[in-house]
């Protein structure tokens, strides 16, 4: 491979000294083009470089010399990260949907994108309340209007009077504005029926995301054997793989239980430790609850099994509850750890080291483009907490509308307030939406020959499982692509759906799966089913 080059200009023909100096920082080759020959030859002892070329026609001095970041000498551990909702597939969805727009023909007129859990983007409405009091934060001359209820009104100018200078544009302390971490403890106390919550175990984040790999980064150590192992849940979030292999961590997989609902099983868990303890020091343990990608529920019991395993095993637990708005099917209910871990006792309450994340980005906000999150830390040691502050300190604050939003979140009108009405009326229709399309998605994927959907307990998502015909997968393999790439990218191809592979989120060796949203409007989500079955079958038609 030709080494990356940078290229100098000289027009100062006559300083051969200033430029041998750049030889001498490490141009590998030069070309004097100029018609003064002393030029040339003074850079030629100056610098001990050769092979000088004249032109009559110029008088610049051309040199080049390797690039100081390049492939080969970039962090390797960037290398190794990959994110499969952004991957190849969507970046051939965003070429085909400029096709279009450019008048190529295609068999269809538009390209759906199922790949990703952008609610807005996918014309889910925003919260009236929510948008009003960001908008008063914004422009605070609003408060002036008549227009906005009294509720959005006092909520602004709370938020503003915590903020310096009065303004959403100014730092605020890093670990979050103080009144928004204590209404977070607020809604935590109240969620988890009165379990105690400090406001100083808080920490807002810029979305989930950010407390996750925060949280990854404090964890991460070692070397060899001793090289810090983080369990995680195959299928899984991609996020949790790339900021493992960023941190060059080790990833240990459990398997989720597709045949019971992807619930999770302690004997899973123990396998899994057994074989990491073999090669690295496994201290984390990740648990998605509602699950992303698979869309399940784990039960109150699964979640007590959990706990006492992690006690068991000196775990450090990390629950990403981010989807903890988004449950539909019946039986099923969101159960946060820490309220678990709690009502388990003193033997663990005291003793269990927990971080649990919720962020505005899902459930019936959707307002991922904020960019809002906490984070709550319990049982940390203080001198690793006073660490990670200095951690957050770093990155200055979150950003503050996405403060500002996650406090409208945990403090949204209360009963008898001006907007409590309309708040609900559009909670309930979104969260309700979403629950219909659940069961249309499971109803109708299941009456697919090659297609078994678990059904969508929770979170956006279904996680299907696909039968391939062995000649696609011959020919997948000799394309060097995993099956259901291969498969995902035809159904692009020939549909204009976008979506994942679960190759991108791990699954079990010879299964193959695709991760798709619940999240498109109902008539578009019929299409987007049709079109999945109509292809399936054509596909399994063509290779059988």
């Amino acid at each position: 491979m030709m080494p990356s080059r940078s290229v100098c200009v000289f027009t100062r023909v006559n300083d051969a000294r200033y430029a041998a100096g750049y030889l001498a920082s490490g141009v590998r080759s030069m070309k004097i083009l100029s018609p003064l020959s002393n030029f040339s030859s003074q850079i030629r002892a100056l610098s001990g470089i050769s092979g000088v070329a004249h032109d009559k026609m110029t008088d610049k001095a051309v040199f080049t010399r390797d690039k100081v970041l390049t492939i080969h000498t970039m962090n390797p551990t960037v290398k190794k990260v990959e994110y499969a909702v952004r991957g190849p597939i969507v970046q051939r969805a965003v070429q085909i949907e400029k096709e279009l727009k450019e008048g190529v023909k295609k068999p269809f007129t538009e390209v759906i994108k199922a790949n990703i859990g952008d609610a807005h983007a996918m014309g889910q409405q925003p919260i009236t309340f929510f948008r009003q009091v960001l908008a008063l934060c914004s422009y605070p001359e609003l408060l002036k209007d008549n227009m906005f209820p009294e509720d959005a009104k006092n909520r602004a100018r709370r938020i503003l009077q915590a903020c310096g200078g009065s303004s959403i544009g100014a730092y605020s302390a890093s670990q979050g504005i103080e009144c928004v971490r204590q209404d977070v403890a607020r809604y935590i106390e109240c969620r988890d029926g009165g379990v105690p919550c400090d406001p100083d175990n808080i920490y807002l984040t810029t979305g989930a995301s950010d407390g996750i790999v925060t949280m990854l980064k404090l964890l991460v150590c070692g070397e060899g054997p001793t090289r810090t192992g983080v369990m995680i849940s195959i299928p899984q979030y991609p996020l949790y793989s790339a900021a493992l292999a960023e941190l060059a961590a080790v990833q240990v997989n459990y398997y989720l239980n597709e045949d019971k609902c992807w619930s999770m099983d302690v004997s899973e868990l123990e396998r899994s430790l057994s074989e990491a303890r073999k090669y690295c020091n496994p201290k984390a343990l990740c648990v998605i609850n509602p699950g992303n990608p698979t869309g399940q529920v784990q039960s109150r019991q699964c979640i007590e099994d959990v706990i006492r395993f992690a006690a068991k095993e000196h775990l450090f637990l990390m629950a990403d509850e981010v989807y903890q708005d988004n449950v539909y099917a019946e039986g099923c209910q969101f159960h946060s750890f820490k309220k678990v871990l709690f009502e388990m006792g003193p033997q663990y309450s005291n003793t269990v080291e927990l971080a649990s994340f919720h962020s505005t980005s899902k459930c019936y906000m959707g307002e991922c483009g904020f960019r809002g999150g906490y984070m709550e830390v319990i049982n940390m040691d203080p001198e690793v907490k006073a660490q990670l502050t200095k951690l957050v300190s770093v990155r200055l604050c979150p950003p503050v509308p996405g403060q500002a939003l996650m406090d409208l979140v945990v403090n949204s009108p209360k009963p008898g307030e001006p907007s409590y009405n309309n708040f609900m009326k559009e909670r309930t229709a979104t969260l309700s939406l979403l629950a219909e399309k659940a069961k249309l998605t499971k109803e109708i994927l299941n009456t697919v020959p090659g297609i078994t959907c678990n059904p969508v307990q929770g979170a956006m998502y279904s996680f299907p499982k696909i039968s391939l015909p062995e000649k696609a997968i011959k020919e997948a393999k000799a394309l060097g692509q995993a099956p259901d790439m291969f498969y995902c990218m035809k159904m692009l191809e020939e549909t204009g759906i976008c979506l994942v592979p679960g190759s991108g989120f791990g699954q079990k060796e010879g299964t193959y799966h695709f991760r798709m949203t619940i999240l498109p409007p109902t008539d578009k989500l019929k299409i987007l089913l049709a079109k999945v079955k109509e292809f399936h079958q054509k596909f399994t038609k063509q290779y059988s």
